[in-house]
């Protein structure tokens, strides 16, 4: 009973919005060589989305991003960014959204604010998903981490965010310097690459990709990880302060 009141009181909470905009995540999960999604279902349906949410008349849409993201992972820190603007002319949430309502016992017509055309605006994130406690919402029955290759099916445009989501992350890796948000303050340039082979799902060569990130100049050599014998011991990098 204490659920449904919460989700009536969800309903009735379109006027404290921003009318027709919502915040889609692709919250990209990274531990042990596996590279995962987070994914929620709507209680009492068969339907999967992505943690999303909805902009208060008072917050801007990055903090309304943190919020949510925060509310799913209890992170505050994370790495966030903005990739894309999903604006089709059909993107509806009628039919998933409907069920929802039916299948907790609220009515609503079709005026409602909750079934009218949203343009999304799509965020990712990156976390260590050893480090994060999922949590369920009023208007969640689960809320879990799927490979990328198994993903359940998504409503609406929710698979293609994933993908542009990913393909993004793919393609800014360089510059943005994302990645290095999921290593320790220091690491072997091993780890490095396993990093960047899990998000990128390919082998990559060890020379070149040696090359290739010392020659952008970001990363300060410190010492010897002390693992075996000297001759096969790895230095340890970090990334330099003033980058």
């Amino acid at each position: 009973m204490e659920n449904n009141e919460e989700i009536k009181q969800f309903m009735n909470s379109g006027h404290l919005l921003l009318p027709n905009i919502s915040i889609d995540c692709v919250i990209f999960g990274f531990h042990d060589h596996q590279l995962k999604v987070l994914s929620v279902r709507f209680k009492k349906t068969e339907f999967n989305a992505l943690p999303g949410g909805f902009v208060y008349l008072e917050e801007g849409v990055e903090q309304a991003a943190r919020r949510i993201l925060e509310e799913r992972t209890g992170l505050k820190e994370i790495y966030l960014e903005q990739f894309y603007v999903f604006g089709q002319a059909d993107r509806k949430n009628t039919d998933s959204h409907r069920r929802f309502l039916e299948e907790n016992g609220i009515e609503a017509d079709d005026n409602h604010w909750l079934l009218q055309r949203f343009i999304s605006i799509g965020y990712y994130a990156l976390v260590d998903f050893s480090k994060v406690t999922l949590r369920v919402d009023s208007l969640s029955e689960w809320c879990q981490w799927f490979e990328i290759s198994d993903l359940p099916p998504l409503i609406m445009d929710h698979a293609e965010i994933v993908q542009k989501a990913l393909k993004t992350l793919r393609l800014r890796l360089d510059y943005s310097l994302s990645a290095f948000t999921l290593l320790p303050e220091t690491f072997t340039m091993s780890e490095l690459q396993t990093l960047y082979e899990t998000i990128q799902n390919r082998k990559l060569l060890r020379t070149n990709f040696q090359r290739k990130i010392l020659s952008m100049d970001i990363l300060e050599r410190i010492d010897k990880k002390w693992t075996g014998g000297a001759h096969k011991a790895p230095y340890l990098y970090r990334l330099r302060s003033d980058v």
